[in-house]
């Protein structure tokens, strides 16, 4: 395997990364989000409800900093907590009504970005790059896996 390729792909995936980060930060700041907060509201299906440590697990936070984030959530009406009746050390967290169409817009948004990002793009290139992007998530996934 050539290293050329390899020190390539850090430098676009490094690049990429920082780039999706400030497409966060941008689509937040409009809703009047945080990008911590616009990530939380992205783990939320239509109407599923997720427990404290799900979320932690899934956006890889402390349960103080999940806290923090969670809080904003509730004051902004956009999510409500309750205590789980499974395990009473657990918080339950679901979408409010607003919080729902909120994600909705998201969501749209998210897909609008993408679709003015794949007009630079050559459309006869669309589903290679979806299908090489695929692959490169497959296989960082196997690497994680695996450490």
């Amino acid at each position: 395997m050539d290293n050329n390729y390899a020190e390539k792909l850090a430098n676009l995936t490094f690049s990429l990364l920082a780039n999706c980060q400030e497409k966060e930060v941008r689509l937040a700041e409009v809703h009047g989000l945080t990008q911590a907060e616009f990530r939380c509201l992205r783990l939320f299906g239509k109407d599923e409800s997720l427990n404290n440590k799900q979320i932690a697990e899934r956006m890889n936070l402390s349960p103080s900093r999940l806290t923090r984030i969670i809080d904003g959530l509730v004051k902004k009406e956009y999510i409500i907590r309750e205590i789980d009746p499974n395990d009473r050390r657990n918080m339950r967290v679901c979408l409010s009504k607003k919080g729902q169409l909120l994600v909705n817009q998201l969501n749209k948004a998210y897909i609008d970005i993408h679709r003015d990002i794949l007009q630079d793009i050559e459309s006869d290139q669309h589903e290679p790059l979806i299908v090489a992007m695929s692959q490169l998530l497959i296989a960082l996934e196997k690497w994680i896996a695996k450490t």
